[in-house]
């Protein structure tokens, strides 16, 4: 292998791993404005015979999508399911390995269809220079590929997220077409850069150092344009009125899973959710919000009188949302409940997007026969509907439990039935702080983007409340029992993203088919 390729080998990796370090616990992320521009380079002067550019495409995800989602293997170890410490140990680095090859098949797939296109417009004959059509096709191919692999069941790490939730002037303008929006200005300031690098090579009369003037003041003016816009977004006031405020309760019981199903931590459940519920109420809330599967036992319809909790309803007629599980025919599912000051179950919601090897195991039937003690990993647990409503007696609320906080679609939808504020129920358990803050992240992306109130409450942290600005008002400790009291609004606003969903990518998709059925033709024919 020559010594350059190992270099760009080198380069490609640690410019994925720069670009990982733009989430939590490291959290700088203006290096997301300039970590993709080696893959870029790369990409354009690579040859198409050339092998190289698939491994500099797998080094880029592997440390992008790798360190971001490293957490992951704070699922191990899973001895008190009763899986042995070794194959514990593969679960976690299996989990990992899934979730970091779906982001190495976007971003290969992404090097290798860019380099396709370019060397297709490579001897056009055209009056737009070369370079800004490759702008404009590397974004859309980003775009489309983040649209598709967005709904799979192995997403995290959006180009968006990796602004959250410190910039918040650039995270609003998912307000516009959600968060491929802020994917669209990340990758076309990278390629603007990298443009520059590769012009500015072969033009030393109009260059600033080794980049090209236009292309570089390009980008630079794409970088502030588009906060000055978001700014600008994030600069209206919110309007709150009185009469929509809602004063919500949020339980954070911090109950580990490994002690959550025995006797001993079903009984410390319900003391702690019972305290907790009761000292809320006196506070005035109007409702108690708990943490994803808060009370590991099943409920029905109505809930057991002999319930502590359900007793503690019953006395101080305040409403809860009670995060528990519901049987149904082919299996129970992860469910938040309604249930009314009067003890009536009045809506559900369950859980659309279930974790893998956490709430289910992919391949199970082949990896059951290898090794049956995977069927302890959510053996029954099924996904609820996606097109739920959650009506409350407060007003429709928009409702994600746990890893549905990654999926904006599932959001979208919700706010353009008319959900006016946002509950999120979650467990976050055994992960680190690192994984919490991502969580956290996720949730104040959802906020920007439907212009909504949200709610977060967690069994281990962090549990938070949210403006529909993305300014985090309250946020917990982690690893700790708190309660909190806090007034959020509904609201029934509808952002251009709520309305239209992501318009923008679409657009993209037309505008570069057709200057690149345009520049074909002139190439080919002369004029049109």
């Amino acid at each position: 292998m020559k010594n350059s390729t190992k270099f760009r080998l080198v380069i490609s990796l640690v410019s994925g791993i720069l670009m990982g370090m733009t989430a939590a616990p490291f959290g700088v992320w203006p290096l997301a404005w300039i970590a993709l521009i080696p893959l870029w380079i790369f990409t354009v002067k690579s040859q198409k015979s050339e092998k190289s550019l698939y491994f500099y495409a797998i080094l880029w995800a592997i440390g992008y999508h790798g360190l971001t989602i490293s957490w992951i293997l704070g699922l191990h170890p899973l001895t008190w399911l009763g899986i042995p410490w070794i194959l514990s140990l593969a679960i976690a680095i299996g989990a990992l390995l899934l979730f970091t090859i779906w982001g190495v098949a976007l971003v290969t797939i992404w090097a290798i269809g860019s380099r396709v296109i370019f060397q297709f417009i490579h001897n056009f004959k055209s009056p737009i220079p070369k370079s800004l059509i490759r702008i404009l096709i590397g974004t859309t191919l980003w775009c489309i590929l983040e649209y598709i692999w967005s709904s799979g069941p192995f997403w995290w790490t959006s180009l968006s997220f990796t602004q959250s939730p410190h910039n918040l002037a650039i995270l609003h303008l998912s307000q516009i077409s959600g968060p491929n929006t802020i994917n669209a200005v990340i990758v076309a300031v990278n390629g603007l850069i990298a443009e520059a690098f590769i012009s500015g090579k072969s033009q030393t009369n109009s260059t600033i150092g080794r980049f090209h003037k236009g292309y570089l003041s390009l980008a630079i003016g794409l970088l502030i344009t588009s906060h000055l816009v978001g700014w600008a977004i994030y600069s209206q006031p919110l309007s709150d009125r009185p009469n929509n405020a809602l004063k919500i309760g949020i339980i954070q019981g911090n109950i580990p899973n490994k002690l959550k199903f025995t006797p001993e931590g079903l009984r410390l459940s319900l003391t702690r959710y019972t305290a907790g519920y009761r000292n809320l109420a006196k506070q005035g809330v109007a409702a108690v919000l708990t943490p994803e599967g808060a009370l590991s036992s099943q409920w029905n319809d109505p809930p057991s009188p002999n319930n502590p909790f359900y007793q503690a309803i019953l006395n101080e007629n305040v409403a809860a949302w009670v995060g528990a599980h519901h049987r149904k025919k082919d299996g129970f599912t992860n469910s938040l409940f309604t249930v009314t000051k009067n003890g009536e179950i009045f809506s559900r919601y369950d859980k659309v997007n279930l974790v893998a090897f956490g709430e289910y195991v992919p391949f199970r039937d082949i990896l059951g026969r290898i090794f049956p003690q995977v069927s302890a990993v959510g053996s029954d647990q099924i996904p609820g509907r996606p097109n739920q409503v959650f009506d409350t007696p407060f007003g429709r609320a928009i409702v994600g439990i746990c890893y549905d906080s990654v999926f904006t679609r599932h959001f979208q939808h919700q706010a353009a039935l008319g959900g006016e504020f946002i509950l999120t129920s979650s467990n976050n358990d055994p992960y680190n702080a690192a994984m919490q803050f991502q969580h956290h992240a996720q949730d104040v992306l959802r906020a920007i983007e439907s212009d909504r109130w949200a709610v977060r409450a967690t069994n281990t942290g962090y549990s938070a409340i949210v403006d529909p600005h993305g300014q985090t008002k309250w946020i917990s400790q982690t690893k700790t029992f708190q309660i909190h009291a806090d007034t959020v609004y509904r609201r029934q606003t509808k952002t251009l993203y709520v309305r239209w969903g992501d318009w923008l990518t679409p657009l993209l998709l037309l505008i570069s088919t057709v200057i690149l059925i345009w520049q074909y033709w002139i190439s080919k024919f002369g004029s049109l």
